[in-house]
């Protein structure tokens, strides 16, 4: 069989075909690299959105320093707008983030430092400097204290600073000594409705009013905490508490006016421990009883702490003529040394600290299972223990456990009972009631 030639037109159509792979397979590579091209393009733009992103977070947290945001730390010029504006900026930032007050003196009004910081992990206040308040009460007719936190969840307070009230020029003008209805001077520092609080190395001297309040608090955490004020300063607690829980207050050295700490109406779950008190009024449950919105008070531990030349030592003090019936239960003072204190072992539900008060109905707080355990050293007045019931609702069951103290001189020492269901242990000096 002849083969059959192959034409011009066959050849020309082979060529056609030869060009148009090598055509397609070219713009076949084309593409690839195309496309390779355009994958590196966006791994490139992905890193380096990466990278911006990164930055922008590491801007979003970070430290604000006071001096610049203009505070001037001369102690005169007013720094309280640089304060919060560096607070803004740290409140609105995230992650952990820090407000840093350098060495130096500033003069603050009246300031508020509020929350939520909703992105905020951690935010550290580390003060280290000196604040001095105004002088003039007519600054702080708008609030009743001076440095406040509000609404803040996870705040570090700390960094050896100090915080002078400058209260030496007020106390004078205190109306709350004299009469019961009274307009309260301004406290110094202040926690309100703030959660995990950390409070440590930081100084409060010469309050006005109370030195550190805390109100509606969850998880607070204070030590290494110094709090200084004269003997004669009316009304600077060290300490004061309100509503809260889960409160430990340790290895703090407190001398002031009043009360070192006092544990006010609707806490729970407070333990005091490792407290130099002195001068002062003592460690105090109370004064309870005296308002219509009162909480019931529960689980309270004071223990490890010494007492030098207080008034009183361990003491729960509630009104007469309460408006509304509340407990106390659960209390603990256990492993205490007094120092030559007046009343070492003080219930008093007869208080009232005015010369004319009204004692017409008795005391309406049901004190219940209340133990002083393991409290030595010596005493200044005759009445080393005094467990002063109320006749409308007497204590219930409280318990003395391993007891000795001593006269600080020749006089004798009594025990004193009234509307009490006392149970004794271990060594009780002075004598058991009858």
């Amino acid at each position: 069989m002849r083969q059959r030639s192959t034409t011009s037109f066959e050849i020309i159509d082979e060529g056609f075909k030869i060009i148009e792979e090598r055509f397609y397979a070219k713009k076949k590579n084309i593409l690839k690299k195309s496309i390779l091209l355009e994958r590196v393009k966006m791994k490139l733009i992905i890193f380096f959105c990466l990278v911006c992103h990164g930055v922008a977070l590491a801007s979003a947290s970070g430290t604000y320093n006071v001096m610049d945001f203009g505070a001037k730390a001369n102690g005169v010029t007013d720094d309280s707008q640089a304060f919060l504006a560096a607070w803004k900026r740290a409140c609105s930032s995230s992650g952990q983030t820090k407000v840093w007050v350098p060495v130096g003196t500033y003069f603050l009004n009246p300031v508020e430092f509020s929350g939520p910081c909703p992105d905020v992990q951690n935010l550290i206040f580390h003060f280290q400097g000196t604040v001095k308040a105004s002088t003039d009460l007519d600054k702080f007719k708008q609030t009743r204290g001076w440095v406040a936190f509000v609404l803040v969840d996870h705040l570090t307070l700390t960094g050896g600073g100090t915080f002078n009230g400058q209260g030496e020029v007020s106390w004078p003008s205190a109306e709350c000594p004299k009469q019961k209805d009274c307009t309260p001077l301004p406290s110094s520092l202040s926690f309100s409705y703030t959660n995990n609080t950390i409070v440590k190395d930081i100084t409060s001297i010469n309050s006005k009013f109370f030195h550190v309040v805390l109100i509606g608090c969850n998880n607070f955490q204070g030590s290494w905490i110094t709090i200084k004020a004269p003997w004669n300063s009316p009304n600077t607690d060290g300490i004061h508490l309100e509503s809260s829980s889960g409160v430990t207050i340790s290895n703090s050295n407190i001398g002031t006016g009043d009360d070192c700490v006092s544990i006010g109406q609707g806490n729970s779950f407070v333990t005091i421990s490792e407290i130099t008190c002195g001068p002062g009024h003592g460690i105090s449950v109370g004064s309870l009883g005296r308002y219509t919105y009162e909480k019931d008070v529960k689980h309270l531990i004071v223990r490890d702490s010494t007492f030098i030349g207080t008034v009183t030592g361990a003491r729960i003090k509630t009104w007469a003529n309460s408006p509304i019936q509340t407990t106390a239960q659960n209390i603990t003072f256990d492993n205490l040394i007094m120092k030559n204190v007046g009343y070492p072992i003080l219930i008093d539900q007869t208080y009232c600290p005015y010369p004319n008060c009204e004692y017409s109905v008795p005391s309406r707080v049901q004190l219940r299972d209340v133990t002083f355990k393991d409290i030595r050293g010596t005493v200044q007045y005759r009445e080393a223990i005094t467990l002063k019931c109320s006749k409308g609702l007497p204590c219930q069951v409280v318990k003395l456990d391993n007891v000795n103290l001593q006269s600080s001189d020749t006089h004798t020492i009594v025990t004193v009972c009234v509307n009490a269901h006392v149970i004794y242990s271990g060594q009780i000096n002075p004598a058991r009631c009858n």
